[in-house]
């Protein structure tokens, strides 16, 4: 999510680390070959759930004895391949399409002789493509028109488009779009917030360079609605109205990361708000995140989202990680900068209660990892799906890294250094050794003594959290522990507990302080009090469900099942699904909601569950 007031120069705009070049996550050899630019003339076609149509690529050749250019694809149907000379003519050219690997798909080698400037490539997307879903009509809101989205992150786009799929390579792109008269078309490009024209074409365009995890395409019956001079927000129409009012505050998010780390470099900023089938919370493509439906509830405490998904217009699309083993890069500074936005925006205090619980989180994620998996500077992930790296490690370790760096040095040193690693660093593609050089010369070596090299050390490449990290704190949550403490002594009963006091980050850390089991009845007291089943609020739901699953409160179990089914978010759903699978009654139960949840999951999350399901049964 993430435009540029002064210019770099013009090949400055498309390097990259040298790491990207040996990507275990991409067939592309981009030390010898890269994408520039992308033009894309693609028909949506719901009957068949296929996009069909042609992707032309305009390449730069860094090998002058190079006679091949390799691109990744996952389930495409390839028609024809041709070369595009200077003139445009286009003369067929020899291509092969390999045997496909369960992560990395297949590459699509097209023998280019002379070094042809243009590949043009004719192809049509599988209707199972990992990084799309169509949604019919009874899917969706409005329950009218059928619905399409798509979730590039980590390596989907190769799904939907041949292409270099490594964030180290970023190119420009242009799409002519041909779907059904009766619905809207947008892109991660500029899109056009007025009244439909009613002719099922639209074209878009991204001047940008950005790497191909950020390619996003949705179409359905989508509605706008302005929320200031450069924000709207689009939505199905029942939905659209409370959306913008929830998200009304995202100009004064825009405003407020300008004043830290400078210009929004973009033009405008729209959130797409989708069906609840949305894999995640929010993706950050640019001028137009994709956000989850779940985090509208009414009082905007969970809007952090946004500033999330926004300050990723800093980090992560204007800087990217140029391999998936350096995704710290991308989420940990963005979470950083997240909070940063929450703080200005809501004030210390929300700022204070959101660290801590993300803080919590952390701490339960890496107690599953293997250490290897706990560092900030990984491996490389070789025969590994990147998915695996976008563990709270990235988001959570980072971002603490970061506050620990801001600490020693001070928030104004700090400030004006991480401006300067966005700016020097502008739509390009770097691993973390040039982020550690950056840092030594322009932070450490200015501030002698601050930060030792063993503490440095720990944070970047050793796993765990290391000893120099500061705990987050926040007063309002020291009433709730209080609160809790006194409940589970029988000094209070739970209606006395917090009342209609309490937000949702009050409550999130209520039930974390919870112990891992209760007695059913005591449950049911708590649930008498807090109405957690059958709640709205999915922050809630996703801690609270897991409880009641390993308590044995089975007067949640219809409740759990209708959750299970309405939501696709993994973040939410998942640890409910992880608590059920842990006995064999819950195993059963499991199953029996999985056969009706799955028809209306995204692909991603219908792998996620089927697989936690396969291992437990093989228990």
């Amino acid at each position: 999510m993430l435009p540029i007031r002064c210019l770099l120069p013009a090949l400055a705009l498309f390097t990259v680390s040298a790491q990207a070049a040996g990507d275990p996550n991409s067939y592309a050899e981009i030390d010898k070959v890269r994408i520039k630019s992308l033009a894309l003339d693609l028909k949506v076609a719901f009957n068949t759930r296929q996009i069909v149509g042609t992707a032309e690529m305009d390449l730069e050749w860094r090998d002058k004895s190079a006679q091949q250019l390799k691109l990744d694809t996952r389930d495409l149907s390839i028609a024809t391949v041709e070369l595009v000379d200077a003139a445009g003519k286009r003369t067929p050219a020899k291509f092969t399409l390999g045997e496909p690997d369960k992560i990395l798909g297949a590459p699509l080698t097209v023998e280019v002789p002379g070094q042809a400037s243009k590949v043009r490539v004719s192809y049509a997307t599988s209707p199972a493509a990992s990084g799309l879903q169509w949604l019919g009509e009874a899917q969706t809101a409005g329950k009218k028109y059928p619905f399409l989205f798509s979730q590039s992150q980590a390596i989907h786009a190769r799904s939907w488009v041949p292409l270099q799929d490594t964030p180290g390579v970023r190119f420009t792109y242009t799409a002519d779009l041909h779907v059904p008269k009766e619905l809207r078309a947008v892109m991660s490009a500029d899109n056009n917030p007025g009244p439909l024209r009613g002719d099922g074409e639209f074209h878009f365009v991204m001047d940008k360079p950005i790497p191909s995890y950020l390619l996003a395409i949705a179409v359905g019956d989508i509605a706008v609605k302005s929320t200031g001079p450069r924000t709207a927000v689009y939505a199905e129409p029942s939905m659209v109205d409370k959306a913008a009012k929830e998200f009304e505050d995202t100009e004064k998010m825009i405003v407020a990361t300008e004043k830290l780390y400078g210009d929004y470099r973009w033009g405008r900023y729209d959130i797409l708000v989708l069906p609840p089938s949305f894999p995640f919370g929010g993706m950050e493509n640019p001028r137009m995140t994709f956000a989850t439906p779940t985090v509208i509830v009414g009082d905007k405490s969970l809007t952090s989202l946004v500033a999330h998904e926004l300050a990723h217009s800093w980090s992560g699309n204007l800087v990217t990680n140029s391999s998936w083993k350096d995704i710290w890069l991308n989420e940990g500074f963005t979470s950083y900068v997240e909070n940063r936005i929450v703080e200005a925006v809501y004030g210390r205090e929300q700022a204070d209660m959101e660290d801590v619980i993300s803080q919590f989180g952390l701490k339960q994620d890496m107690a599953d990892l293997k250490p290897e998996d706990q560092l900030l500077m990984l491996a490389p992930l070789t025969g590994r799906d990147p998915d695996d790296a976008l563990t709270q490690v990235a988001y959570i370790k980072g971002a603490w890294f970061l506050s620990f760096l801001e600490k020693r040095v001070g928030r104004e040193a700090f400030d004006k250094f991480l401006r300067g690693w966005f700016d020097s660093h502008a739509f390009q593609s770097v691993d973390s050794d040039v982020f550690t050089a950056y840092l030594q010369k322009n932070l450490l070596d200015k501030h002698p003594g601050k930060v030792k090299p063993a503490e440095l050390d720990a944070w970047l490449r050793q796993p765990g959290i290391p000893d120099t990290a500061e705990q987050a704190k926040s007063a309002r949550f020291d009433k709730v522990d209080a609160a809790r403490a006194d409940l589970l002594a029988g000094k209070i009963k739970p209606e006395q507990a917090a009342g209609d006091k309490w937000g949702t980050q009050e409550t999130v850390r209520f039930i974390e302080g919870l112990p891992q089991t209760l007695d059913p009845k005591q449950l049911a007291e708590i649930d008498a009090a807090f109405k957690f089943t059958g709640t709205s609020n999915g922050e809630l739901a996703q801690r609270w469900y897991p409880l009641t699953v390993r308590s044995g409160y089975t007067a949640a179990r219809p409740a759990i099942e209708k959750f299970l089914i309405g939501i696709g978010r993994r973040k939410l759903i998942m640890p409910t699904w992880e608590a059920l699978v842990a006995t064999p009654d819950g195993l059963a139960f499991a199953e029996g909601v999985f056969a009706k949840a799955r028809l209306g999951y995204h692909p991603i999350t219908t792998s996620s569950v089927a697989a936690t399901l396969e291992k437990a049964k093989k228990k």
